[in-house]
């Protein structure tokens, strides 16, 4: 089983710091509305909970990832 290694800071409402063992990213929004990820990677998230089970998601990188 690999160790891993995942940490999250609440820094202000509605902003999160996550740290992971590769990586950080910065999410901005809240739980009625789209959130939006940005990470050190160069990944881009946005992401929605709709009603029900549903949800949606799309995720786009702007440079290449190591």
């Amino acid at each position: 089983m690999a160790i891993t290694f995942r940490k999250s800071f609440r820094i202000l409402p509605g902003v999160r710091l996550n740290i992971n063992r590769r990586s950080w990213s910065i999410t901005t929004g809240g739980r009625h509305g789209p959130r939006r990820t940005t990470s050190s990677t160069g990944r881009r998230t946005t992401s929605m909970d709709l009603p029900g089970p549903f949800g949606w998601r799309k995720t786009t990188r702007t440079r290449k990832s190591r």
